[in-house]
């Protein structure tokens, strides 16, 4: 059973330091590789779906949260205010009431709308010390967030689509969604006081989750405080589930912050905002991963997709040009030569790497290399070339698995 705490040091992905704090891990090299392709995989997929990035601060004042209805729902799980002169700012607990302000920064047509607006953006929760473990739960999250404004009848088809753009990543990503839920408030003052709000943004969830044949359960209690939402919900290997995913629906904010665009009739309507979040947090998104894949992620993903491995150091100058070739084709190849130990110690030593390319005398002279796989795969010689493109396509299709069936 992995675990991904242990793995993320074995692996030199990740780490903490008391001097820093806890809930707070910094990333080594590595980890940076798997972070910032993750990234870049969810920007690339979000612009291909119409979404348009933004960039926000991290701090805001704080009665930016008491309008959203952060500071009376959710104050316990912020951090305490800081004085400012004669202000008091925060650090944000969500994205949500700052793209509100960007919309709300702009008079915006019917004709724009959806307006989708996404952005990989820091926030910051005050978590208990003793809830606190690994990436899955940290005090400084990186969140891929995005915000759809829209009309009423656009919510629906916005929130499928983003229910497949879920699904497409998971499909990348080779996570498994466990099962879905529908989650309701339960009792108690932590939720917005407004029923007719919550039948209404339930009702359009629900058709959501029945026009996409998803089958899914209603848990009382999970709601955000200001809607309902659609969670997404993966498991650890040992079985404990955890949400990654979320849609939700929201007329609260927009009625709080005043929003509206002008309709055809050139009068002024309330968008309906949806929510939305492909990965949730990139760092537990990069601690599942770490966990389903035990290490040997995607051949996309991988911090180091190909190594060289000369058998002598006669082949060494041929290795290390060969990693510049594969570096041309934007491959993340390094070469482990013989000073690292014996070729049987050093293929053990890359276990976890996608490909590995053996370069003996017959090969160096031909050009070729001797592939291994990192399922025990062995291909032969394959010509260098034709060897790397096969590799850099592999990589680029981004999908999980190695090569083609035997």
């Amino acid at each position: 059973m992995h675990d991904h705490r242990r793995l993320g040091r074995e692996l030199n992905l990740f780490d903490t330091d008391p001097l820093m704090g806890a809930g707070l891990p910094y990333w080594l090299p590595d980890g940076a590789i798997v972070r910032h392709t993750l990234e870049e995989y969810i920007r690339e997929a979000e612009q291909r779906a119409g979404y348009r990035h933004v960039y926000s601060p991290v701090l805001g004042k704080r009665e930016l949260y008491e309008i959203s209805g952060h500071w009376d729902h959710y104050s316990e799980d912020m951090f305490p205010p800081m004085d400012l002169g004669s202000e008091q700012v925060l650090l944000r607990p969500s994205l949500c009431p700052h793209h509100a302000l960007i919309f709300r920064s702009r008079s915006h047509s019917y004709r724009e709308l959806p307006l989708r607006m996404a952005e990989l953006g820091g926030m910051y929760r005050s978590e208990l010390s003793g809830v606190l473990g690994g990436l899955t739960r940290v005090r400084a999250i990186t969140l891929n967030d995005a915000h759809i404004f829209c009309t009423l009848e656009q919510a629906v088809e916005e929130a499928r689509a983003a229910l497949e753009l879920i699904g497409r990543a998971y499909a990348d990503l080779g996570i498994r969604a466990v099962r879905h839920r529908l989650s309701l408030p339960g009792e108690g003052g932590k939720y917005v006081a407004d029923p007719d709000l919550w039948r209404r943004a339930t009702a359009l969830l629900r058709d959501v989750l029945d026009g996409s044949g998803i089958p899914y359960e209603a848990a009382e209690g999970e709601a955000a405080f200001y809607g309902p939402k659609i969670d997404v919900q993966i498991a650890d290997p040992a079985g404990r589930e955890a949400t990654l995913s979320t849609v939700q629906i929201d007329f609260h904010q927009p009625e709080r912050f005043d929003l509206h665009y002008i309709g055809a009739d050139g009068a002024k309507h309330r968008p309906v905002m949806v929510h939305r979040s492909i990965i949730g947090s990139v760092e537990r998104a990069v601690a599942h991963l770490v966990e389903a894949h035990g290490g040997a992620f995607p051949p996309w993903l991988a911090p180091v997709q190909l190594v060289v491995l000369p058998v002598g150091d006669e082949q060494a100058g041929h290795a290390h040009e060969l990693v510049g070739r594969a570096r041309e084709l934007g491959l993340r190849a390094e070469v482990s030569g013989p000073e690292q130990g014996t070729l049987a110690a050093r293929i053990r030593a890359a276990r976890l790497v996608p490909y590995q390319a053996v370069i003996g005398g017959r090969e160096a002279e031909a050009d070729q290399v001797a592939p291994r796989l990192r399922d025990g795969r062995r291909l032969g010689g394959l010509p260098a070339a034709a060897f790397l493109r096969s590799v850099a396509d592999r990589v680029a299709a981004r999908g999980t698995e190695l090569w083609e069936a035997a």
